[in-house]
């Protein structure tokens, strides 16, 4: 079985110029945006007491984004938001005036007009630009890369978006987006990777993902905890990565929480970026195959690496077995704690913390990361059953089985 990589960070800082797009003003125009939807509510956040104690830890708080929005992932919540910043902009007013009640108006349809937004997506993401094109009268166009699940096709295509599968990965997908977004009249991409010269839209997107840091900073207060000790988010291009640990940096200035990032094994370009050392970013090329289907990207988001290079601690390389780990524990929880039912992308967090807390393999990673009986962590399970065959065949028939790691007693 393929052992788990990480790295702590020890890459120079850089100016830390990006830290600001996380602002905590720009995220709660984000949520005030988001809870302007009728379909908005808060996500819940699920108390893991009994896996806190199994694990030796004081608190596991897991996010649930299979309620966001009835799309079974946290992704429109970026994707909505940069639509809205990006008419607004058109029409030379501020964000705070894009509410979903002017957005579907007749009014809004007058003044702006129609959009096409063009989108690359591993499914999660596509989903969340045609559903929000679909709401707010607008269109979009989505391509999928090699391999994509036909559930998640099917689902793209249901809220009436042009939706193809090709036969490229993901970061091909990207480009060709971007190409026909250039020659379309009105056509905008959206994407939550950024290169230089496409900057401005991954930058509203990531705000967009504030709502749900956000959301979860207000849930742990609730429950007495004022701040976590040690937040764990999963990264594909580093959109989600960069945009919870630049919010909770901002949240807490003084005393920010320890950063793991994970990644999936074939498309760990910010493990690789951290493992190399010097500050530059890394790309991992080839046909990034895994079952963490939301997390493969190998080219990542400029803005979020240099938030991430400054306020990480660890980055850390995950095979397949430990995400499909983490679905089985959240679904199949310790008596007395909630059933997160969590995706290959969404469950990476908690089978990364069950291998440093229990396999003595990362005992010198637990160490450096002072992880303890006094520790509270938050994680994110970004999405539901997106595809249901394959989760399926991993919770039912137990493919990428863990059994010869330790065991260990309750």
């Amino acid at each position: 079985m393929q052992e788990i990589k990480w790295v702590l960070n020890q890459m120079p800082k850089s100016e830390d110029k990006q830290l600001d797009v996380m602002s905590l003003g720009n995220v709660a125009k984000a949520r005030f945006f988001h809870s302007s939807f009728p379909q908005y509510s808060v996500t819940p956040l699920a108390k893991l007491d009994g896996m806190a104690k199994y694990l030796g830890l004081g608190g596991v708080f897991v996010k649930d984004e299979s309620y966001r929005f009835g799309l079974n992932a946290f992704k429109v919540l970026g994707g909505s938001f940069a639509m809205a910043r990006y008419i607004a902009q058109q029409m030379d007013k501020d964000v705070s005036e894009m509410t979903y009640d002017y957005l579907t108006s007749e009014k809004l349809k007058e003044e702006f007009g129609q959009a096409t937004f063009f989108t690359a997506t591993d499914g999660n993401h596509g989903r969340g630009v045609a559903w929000a094109a679909n709401k707010l009268g607008q269109k979009a166009v989505v391509h999928m890369p090699k391999g994509s699940s036909k559930s998640r096709f099917d689902n793209i295509a249901k809220e009436g978006a042009k939706v193809t599968i090709e036969e490229v990965n993901y970061d091909e997908c990207v480009r060709m987006a971007a190409a026909e977004a250039d020659q379309t009249k009105n056509g905008v991409i959206v994407q939550d990777t950024a290169w230089d010269g496409y900057e401005e839209i991954p930058s509203w997107i990531m705000q967009g993902y504030g709502t749900m840091a956000n959301e979860a900073a207000d849930q742990l207060r609730q429950v007495g905890v004022n701040r976590p000790t040690h937040v764990f988010v999963q990264a594909g291009v580093g959109s989600l990565a960069g945009a919870v640990v630049g919010y909770f940096t901002n949240l807490f200035p003084n005393d920010p929480p320890k950063f793991v990032v994970m990644e999936a094994r074939a498309a760990d370009c910010l493990y690789q970026g951290a493992l190399a050392g010097d500050g530059s970013p890394r790309i991992v090329t080839g046909d990034l195959q895994t079952i963490m289907a939301g997390l493969a990207c190998g080219e990542p988001n400029t803005i979020s690496w240099d938030i991430l290079r400054n306020h990480v601690s660890a980055f850390v390389s995950c095979p397949d077995w430990v995400s499909a780990k983490g679905m089985r524990m959240l679904g199949v929880p310790v008596k007395g704690d909630p059933t997160v039912i969590s995706g290959e992308s969404g469950a990476v967090g908690m089978g990364c913390l069950d291998a440093i807390m229990c396999d003595d393999t990362y005992k010198e990673l637990r160490e450096a990361l002072e992880l303890n009986r006094f520790s509270q962590v938050l994680m994110f399970s970004t999405e539901g059953n997106t595809d249901p065959m394959k989760f399926r065949r991993v919770i039912w028939d137990g493919e990428y089985p863990t059994t010869e790691s330790p065991q260990k007693d309750y």
